[in-house]
């Protein structure tokens, strides 16, 4: 299979399930208790003029797939719906609070990568008290969860010692940076000790493969074997493991952004399904559906050039 055909098969494949997850999306939330013709009559005694009226207006009296058709031809179009809480365009609530969590997440894979690949790395070639210091860290480290490692690095540096703020993004960018920091290690923490841990057992496991012994009795510097014939056969794992990484820094940023307000779009989804914002939410969960699928797609289009005893459509096929 020509890689041309395998991505255009891929992307085909990801377009109808992108399709699926958006049924699923619009539906599930008219499942759950209530509606939002309730949330908006609020304090105020639900008539059924004042019902009716509700439901006409954001047209929640038509049938269901009429309301699914409309709210997917709008979503084509960047049309995401009007917020039910803040009463304008989720369009800009996204454009405002996006880059936020962008950022956020940018600064918490490029720990997680320069980290994780450096531990794992020193462990597998060291080994000794160097692996045993490794193996405890990345321990702490995977059983510490997001929001555990947040209220921590709070109270440590927030309050205790005042290096970094303890909430907010702040503004411009250096001062974001600085704002970033704290909810950044608390998202990292935790991936941290799951990469370090997959690249050490990978770069163990190439190691032990015929091709390091042979190319050491060459006298192959023992530097060039670790990055050309260990490190290089390491790294389809850790790819793989790369793509589950980015997938879980988009849930969990819900968490960390609300442990430290830093009002980014991972708070926003948390206060739109505790307010049965539905269009806030289904315009937020399909956004996070189609970035996690697309991240798969791109170790899928990687992982054959990285590691060439990887053929095409392999990792898809065993998945």
């Amino acid at each position: 299979m020509s890689f041309l055909r395998f991505a255009v098969r891929r992307v085909a494949e990801m377009a109808a399930t992108l399709l699926a997850a958006s049924f699923v999306v619009f539906g599930a939330l008219y499942l759950a208790p209530g509606s939002p013709a309730s949330f908006l009559l609020a304090g105020r005694s639900a008539s059924p003029e004042a019902l009716a009226a509700v439901n006409a207006q954001y047209h929640l009296d038509d049938p269901f797939a009429v309301r699914y058709l409309s709210w997917l031809g709008d979503m084509l179009q960047g049309d995401f719906g009007r917020s039910l809480t803040y009463r304008t365009d989720v369009s800009r609530l996204l454009a405002d609070r996006l880059p936020t969590t962008l950022l956020l997440i940018g600064m918490a894979l490029v720990v997680v990568v320069a980290v994780g690949l450096f531990l794992g790395r020193l462990s597998a070639v060291r080994g000794g008290a160097t692996d045993t210091a490794v193996l405890v860290g990345t321990t702490f480290a995977v059983g510490t969860p997001s929001f555990v490692a947040a209220v921590l690095l709070q109270g440590v540096f927030a309050v205790k010692l005042g290096w970094f703020p303890s909430s907010g993004a702040g503004d411009g960018l250096l001062d974001r940076v600085r704002h970033l920091t704290l909810p950044a290690l608390a998202l990292a923490l935790y991936l941290i000790g799951m990469l370090a841990r997959v690249t050490r057992s990978a770069m163990l496991e190439a190691l032990d493969g015929e091709h390091v012994t042979v190319a050491r009795s060459r006298g192959v510097p023992e530097r060039h074997v670790i990055r050309r014939h260990v490190f290089r056969n390491a790294l389809g794992t850790v790819l793989t493991t790369g793509g589950l990484i980015v997938s879980t820094l988009l849930v969990c940023t819900i968490l960390v952004e609300t442990a430290f307000s830093i009002g980014g779009v991972g708070q926003l989804l948390e206060l739109s399904t505790s307010t049965k914002d539905f269009p806030t939410v289904q315009a937020i969960s399909l956004i996070i559906v189609a970035l996690f699928m697309t991240v798969n797609l791109i170790v899928d289009l990687l992982l054959p050039l990285v590691d060439p005893r990887i053929t095409l459509g392999s990792r898809s096929s065993s998945a």
